[in-house]
């Protein structure tokens, strides 16, 4: 009797030569980048025009407030609609809100409300988009490379964030429509590389239909089975409303002292690199070290840069300390991220990962109203010291809580 080798698995083609990902890649990250550059202006306009912390964070509650309201229906109908379909609608949604801006401003017809109203709007198709993109990507690329485009994809988000939010300052320093124009433009050439991609974004669906409610509720008992996500999760809420404050805090105290806003420019542009450092490096961390152990060590690191935040006042100092949450978040996002979805049947992927992000995200909201009080009250480095303090006391319910010591091998 003879014998016959098996012969191995023919290796996939490289990730670089993916040409539909390559396209919903780059697409992205130009829409990323707009994202980030409007961000950006909107609390800055109305802080500079008003003078006011609070309407401040009014504006930054409104583009946050989608996270909380929206994130259930928007997985739910993501995993039944077309992702491509979703995608392209976000980008002309956005695209049309943020002309709207840009008319007014040029018109000389300054107001909060409108800002606050087309923030919600641009916010909400983000949310969208976003479902739909992270469900898109394991069924563009070979599963051999899913660590990998889901470590470019948090590189590609942390990028733009390192030249958007810097970019949107001084786009703004120049006229205060630019950065609205800049990320108008940056939605539309997105939903040009969205038509140019052949690939289908989703597996065929052959189950029907149910009511919209029963499947958003089988989304988050999938999630409640999964002991090692919520608790993970519940911190990830926690440190997100922290970091909220956090960012208001740190345009205040450039504020507060008297700086132009080319130096907070300078201090977020110094953080971005950090978030790029830790994208790039999460797939390294996230093949060598446990879930846990990454959550509880950089859960420590994340309160000794905050608390050493508050007594810093050079702005290439705030900018490392910045620069070094920057890093540890993104090492979270990379492996969490490749852990939810590697463990996330594809027809759950929108409904699973709008639960975790309503979850860890959509108390955010709650972060950017509660640091304009802290703020008012307490100005700048009080406040930092604040959040610095509560990390603290995070990191150490981290440490011994049981439901983080089982998670689920990949």
């Amino acid at each position: 009797m003879s014998t016959v080798n098996a012969a191995p698995p023919e290796a996939p083609p490289p990730l670089r030569t993916n040409r539909d990902f390559l396209l919903l890649w780059s697409g992205a990250a130009v829409s990323f980048l707009g994202t980030r550059v409007s961000g950006v202006a909107y609390p800055l306009l109305v802080l500079w025009h008003t003078g006011s912390p609070m309407a401040m964070a009014a504006v930054s509650f409104a583009a946050l407030l989608p996270l909380l309201l929206v994130q259930l229906p928007a997985g739910a109908l993501v995993d039944r609609w077309d992702r491509r379909r979703v995608m392209l609608a976000c980008e002309a949604g956005r695209l049309l809100a943020l002309a709207s801006v840009v008319a007014a401003l040029a018109a000389d017809r300054f107001s909060v409300a409108h800002l606050t109203a087309v923030a919600f709007t641009e916010a909400t198709f983000t949310v969208f988009y976003r479902l739909a993109e992270r469900g898109a990507v394991r069924n563009v690329v070979h599963p051999a490379h899913l660590a990998t485009a889901l470590s470019r994809n948090e590189a590609r988000g942390r990028a733009a964030g390192m030249l958007g939010q810097p970019g949107g300052i001084l786009l703004q320093s120049l006229t205060r429509w630019a950065p609205f124009l800049f990320s108008a433009v940056a939605y539309l050439a997105s939903l040009v590389t969205l038509l140019l991609i052949r690939t289908r974004f989703q597996e065929e669906r052959t189950r029907a239909r149910g009511k919209l409610r029963g499947e958003i509720a089988e989304g988050l008992r999938w999630l409640w089975k999964e002991p090692f996500l919520r608790a993970a999760l519940g911190f990830v809420a926690g440190s997100n409303i922290l970091f909220q404050a956090l960012g208001l805090a740190l345009v205040l105290l450039v504020k507060e002292e008297g700086q132009p806003k080319s130096v907070l420019a300078v201090i977020v542009a110094i953080g971005g690199v950090g978030g790029l450092a830790g994208a790039l490096w999460g797939g390294w961390w996230q093949r060598r070290f446990s879930q846990r152990a990454i959550l509880v060590g950089g859960a420590a690191l994340w309160a000794v840069l905050i608390t050493a935040m508050s007594f810093a006042r050079d702005p290439l100092l705030l900018g490392a300390l910045f620069a070094g949450t920057g890093c540890v978040g993104a090492v979270f996002n990379v492996a969490a991220a490749v852990y939810q979805v590697r463990t996330t049947p594809d027809a759950f992927q929108g409904r699973v990962a709008a639960a975790a992000n309503l979850i860890g995200s959509g108390t955010n909201a709650l972060g950017a109203l509660g640091g304009g009080l802290l703020l008012t009250a307490w100005g700048a480095s009080r406040t930092t010291l604040i959040l610095g303090l509560v990390m603290a006391a995070m990191a150490a319910v981290v440490a011994v809580a049981p439901a983080l010591k089982g998670e689920k091998p990949l």
